[in-house]
């Protein structure tokens, strides 16, 4: 790389970096290419993403933001998974890691906070934002849903006892 393209790939980063909730180092050691399209893959499908970038130019991209204490984490072949939604990134990665022993989760930040592996691991079991949305959703909508069947309930109530009434005449006549 030249000076001008290592100057690029900083920027970027770091760019990416002011975008992102959650950031996640992890070490891929002999990853073949397959396994890192599949990596790259499953990120891009849940709307986070995963670069491989030399550890020095990640160390200048993360000066000036939240995720700078991840700098100490960049040893030997590090990738840094990132995400806008504080869940997709982490669930990833930990999914990943179970099916491949040559990825390894060394660590990862939420804002200025900085998570260990378990952390890491704690933050992949929550639900996803969307998943929360919907949660949020169908508690908001069940009200609605019982209001109307009980505003429903007296009517139909009604209608059945006249229909018992009608049916009570009938067999006396």
């Amino acid at each position: 790389m030249d000076r001008a393209q290592k100057a690029e790939a900083v920027s970027s980063l770091a760019k990416t970096l002011t975008e992102t909730s959650v950031v996640v180092v992890a070490r891929n050691n002999g990853l073949t290419v397959a396994q890192a399209s599949d990596l790259r893959n499953r990120m891009r499908a849940a709307g986070a993403s995963f670069k491989v970038t030399k550890n020095r130019l990640a160390r200048i991209a993360l000066d000036g933001t939240p995720y700078q204490p991840l700098g100490e984490l960049l040893t030997g072949p590090c990738g840094l998974a990132t995400s806008a939604d504080p869940v997709a990134a982490a669930k990833i990665v930990v999914e990943f890691a179970k099916t491949t022993d040559k990825f390894e989760i060394v660590g990862g930040a939420m804002g200025g906070t900085l998570l260990d592996v378990n952390g890491v691991k704690a933050l992949a079991e929550l639900p996803s934002l969307d998943e929360l949305r919907a949660k949020i959703i169908g508690l908001v909508n069940a009200p609605a849903t019982k209001l109307a069947q009980l505003a429903n309930a007296p009517a139909a109530k009604l209608a059945r006892v006249f229909a018992a009434y009608a049916d009570k005449d009938k067999e006396a006549a």
